[in-house]
C-alpha cells in the first residue's frame, strides 16, 4: 500500500489585538483599503476560465446586538441580527431599535450592545509566487491561513505594522 507524502507545508497565523476595533466604520475602512490599495502585491489570476482580482472579498459577516433595558436599566432580553453587508449590519441595527413590537414583547427599551458586536471579512489573495491565502480580519484578530511562504506573513505582518487599530 502506497504512503501519503506531504507536498506542502500550509500554515496559519494569528495576530491577536491589544484592543477590539472600535466600531463597524473603522473595520470596514481597513478591509477596503486592502481592497483598493492592494498593500500585500497580490496578481490577478483565472481559474476556469473566470477572472479573479489579485484580492477579493470572500466572505463577510456582521452581528448587530440589542439589549432591551428597563428603568433601571436592569436587561430584560435580548436580539441578534447576522448580516452579510455593512449596509444589512446598518440597517438591522436600525430596524431592531426602531421595532416598537420587539420593544412591546420585551418590555424594555432597546440599546445597542457595541461591545459585544462582531465583524468578520475574509480577502483572499493571490501572491505573485502563484500562492493564494486568505485573511480574516475580525474585531479582536486578523488571520493569515493557507500560506506556505513566510514572505507573504512578513508582507501581511509589515503592512499590519502600519495601522494602529490592528496593534
Amino acid at each position: 500500500m502506497a504512503d501519503f507524502v506531504q507536498k506542502t507545508n500550509v500554515k496559519t497565523a494569528v495576530r491577536t489585538l491589544a484592543n477590539p476595533i472600535e466600531d463597524v466604520a473603522a473595520f470596514n475602512t481597513i478591509v477596503q483599503s486592502v481592497l483598493t490599495g492592494n498593500p500585500f502585491g497580490c496578481v490577478a489570476y483565472a481559474v476556469s476560465g473566470v477572472s479573479h482580482p489579485g484580492v477579493e472579498k470572500t466572505k463577510e459577516t456582521y452581528v448587530a446586538k440589542i439589549v432591551y433595558q428597563d428603568a433601571d436599566a436592569k436587561t430584560v432580553g435580548t436580539d441578534s441580527g447576522k448580516f452579510n453587508s455593512v449596509a444589512g449590519f446598518n440597517a438591522g441595527a436600525a430596524v431592531f431599535l426602531a421595532s416598537a413590537p420587539l420593544t412591546t414583547a420585551h418590555t424594555g427599551t432597546p440599546v445597542r450592545d457595541l461591545d459585544n458586536e462582531t465583524y468578520s471579512a475574509t480577502v483572499k489573495c493571490r501572491d505573485p509566487n502563484g500562492e493564494l491565502y486568505n485573511v480574516t480580519f475580525g474585531r479582536d484578530s486578523v488571520s493569515l491561513t493557507s500560506y506556505s511562504d513566510d514572505g507573504i506573513r512578513t508582507k501581511v505582518e509589515t503592512w499590519a505594522d502600519t495601522v494602529a487599530a490592528l496593534a
